[in-house]
């Protein structure tokens, strides 16, 4: 799937008041995802107006669904009266009526009407989750938060997603791998001169090299200390309400104007087992360079670039299930190491808020 830039943020919903389903502990928040922050969900494509969508996120399930202005809503899929999936009810314009009861429920999570029993207390009480979700870049982003925040964390979209001299092709796919093996992945900029030693993109350069981390204010530079500009040299981490890494690539003459490219991605849980990546790969190009270089993506470009994915998707889904339980990491590793670390400190933070809040 490919998009443009061009930023929309859809209107965002009210915070649920709901307890948010599922186990909090600190295992199952490292494994399914630490929550208070935003993370993309899927392309906004595939939420057509008056359309709907079921999917798992962070170990839970969601149903995404569009009124025909194109306003979107987020809700669990669970009727509140007797547990059936929504997403197998009826899209009713502005609500969802579950198919069990017909019980009817708004984009706010609010019961909005109960058929067989108008009047009942059910009617007006705010009983489904129902996430906060803008668009941008051509993704949907969703907020998950606790008891304790239940009120979106702010959010600093990144830039390349916003800014309008940048044109960007968004990539989705869904591994089935843990979401933190994306990450990391991620944050191993060494990685690039071995695994993906023969793309066209990634071909030159040292095999070895020493990495250091510098602190931003958003988040850290993992990068090499002597070398830059020549390969998948650094990637930097930012948490800004939602996590997300950004990197570029040195592009030859040949791949058209614009200079490197550069590559925004982020990963979310699915559940333990699987995950969703985003990649939107960017140029700063505007009037006919942006032309050239959307039309090079679509003929040339996009094809290697999926196979470079392709390669990504192979290696972390054949790692052995206990992969992290018996390494020996060294000084590549060290981005590794400060991700993993950040996240598992989160997930137990966290865990005791919810057991003593």
């Amino acid at each position: 799937m490919t998009t443009d830039t061009a930023t929309h943020t859809g209107e965002t919903t009210r915070p649920s008041e709901v307890a948010r389903p599922g186990n909090r502990t600190a295992d199952r928040l490292f494994t399914t995802g630490i929550r208070n922050q935003w993370y993309a969900v899927c392309p906004s494509d595939s939420v057509p107006a008056g359309g709907m969508k079921r999917l798992t996120l962070l170990g839970e399930e969601w149903l995404l669904f569009r009124r025909a202005d194109g306003t979107l809503h987020m809700l669990e899929d669970r009727c509140p009266h007797r547990g059936a999936r929504l997403s197998l009810g009826k899209h009713l314009g502005d609500r969802i009526a579950c198919w069990y009861h017909g019980v009817q429920v708004d984009g706010t999570g609010t019961v909005a009407a109960v058929p067989g029993l108008p009047g009942c207390n059910l009617e007006g009480k705010q009983l489904v989750a129902a996430p906060h979700v803008i668009e941008t870049g051509g993704a949907i982003l969703a907020y998950f938060g606790d008891d304790e925040h239940p009120e979106p964390a702010p959010l600093v979209l990144p830039e390349q997603l916003t800014d309008p001299d940048v044109s960007a092709f968004l990539c989705h796919a869904e591994w089935n791998v843990n979401w933190r093996y994306a990450v990391e992945n991620l944050l191993d900029p060494m990685h690039g001169s071995f695994l993906h030693r023969d793309s066209h993109s990634m071909s030159e350069g040292q095999t070895t090299a020493r990495f250091r981390i510098r602190e931003t204010e958003r988040g850290f530079f993992f990068e090499k200390t002597d070398q830059s500009g020549v390969n998948f040299d650094w990637v930097e981490l930012c948490r800004t309400g939602i996590d997300w890494v950004d990197l570029t690539i040195p592009y030859p003459p040949t791949a058209g104007p614009g200079g490197p490219f550069g590559i925004v991605g982020m990963a979310t849980p699915i559940d333990e087992d699987r995950c969703a990546v985003f990649f939107w790969r960017y140029r700063r190009v505007t009037d006919w360079q942006r032309d050239t270089w959307r039309f090079l993506y679509r003929t040339v470009l996009e094809d290697r670039h999926w196979d470079v994915l392709e390669q990504d998707r192979i290696m972390l889904e054949e790692l052995r299930s206990d992969a992290d339980q018996a390494e020996n990491l060294y000084q590549h590793d060290l981005g590794v190491v400060r991700v993993r670390r950040m996240y598992r400190t989160e997930a137990e933070a966290q865990a005791k808020a919810n057991t003593t809040g």
